[in-house]
């Protein structure tokens, strides 16, 4: 195959993500301190964003140098597993930075140990058996008319994926909402107790709301247009449409 400059950015991509991420899960792993519920997820997301490193080197290196459709499978297979698990541990990120802050008293407690334990099970599970599905069977590539503008991914698959991401956005968005009421009582609490002016509890509030805002920001300006594309393109449309659309995607994994 002609090299594609489009698979080559997605590959340089994939090798930032890669390594910015081991870094992440290394330090994890290695201090003892980061044994928290909070690290737990960060691990995980982290953990998801480095696979789905390696799942953009690996399809690069096996298009280009090992072409055969079963590993390819396996290959779109690990980057929807990884993708959904970044999704969906940002997701329980934000469960878990909403209950930290709603059930403040409780939170540190083996409560709260169990809950980090029963989220992670359900995020790999619920992205291992999306991951699953091109490998058992449930791909296009006897049936090329059934293609989404991922192939060998389904038009059905893809839209199930898509309409799971409008699903987590909205379930973060309202959460940050939620956060950002509690910020602000809590720091109208605080400005009252210890006689602050009202300006300083403002700014307070402001950078606190200003700072959710850029993170669910980055998240969908990432997300969206490749998450829309997917539910409006078919096989018929370029495919430089979704490589335009999914490299945006994968600078969240850079960023998170």
């Amino acid at each position: 195959l002609a090299l594609n400059p489009w698979d080559v950015a997605l590959c340089i991509s994939g090798t930032i993500i890669s390594c910015e991420n081991a870094i992440v899960v290394v330090v994890i792993f290695y201090t003892p301190a980061f044994r928290a519920p909070t690290f737990l997820l960060i691990g995980s997301l982290a953990t998801a964003d480095l696979l789905a490193g390696l799942g953009l080197i690996l399809h690069f290196a096996f298009v280009y140098f090992i072409p055969s459709e079963a590993v390819s499978l396996l290959t779109v297979g690990l980057l929807v597993t990884s993708f959904t698990a970044s999704v969906s541990s940002l997701l329980t990120i934000t469960i878990d930075r909403y209950l930290s802050l709603y059930n403040a008293l409780t939170y540190y407690s083996e409560r709260t140990v169990t809950r980090t334990h029963i989220m992670l099970i359900l995020t790999w599970g619920a992205s291992v058996c999306y991951g699953l599905l091109p490998v058992m069977g449930w791909n296009c590539l006897k049936e090329p008319s059934a293609c989404s503008v991922v192939k060998p991914l389904t038009k059905n698959h893809l839209i199930i994926l898509s309409v799971s991401f409008f699903m987590v956005f909205a379930a973060m968005l309202q959460l940050y909402v939620q956060i950002c009421r509690i910020v602000c009582r809590h720091a109208h609490q605080i400005a009252v107790q210890r006689h602050f002016l009202a300006s300083s509890h403002y700014v307070t509030t402001r950078k606190g709301i200003a700072t959710l805002a850029v993170i669910l920001g980055t998240f969908a300006s990432c997300w969206l247009p490749f998450a829309v594309y997917c539910l409006l393109g078919d096989y018929t449309y370029p495919a430089l449409y979704t490589y335009a659309t999914l490299l945006p995607a994968t600078y969240n994994s850079m960023i998170n």
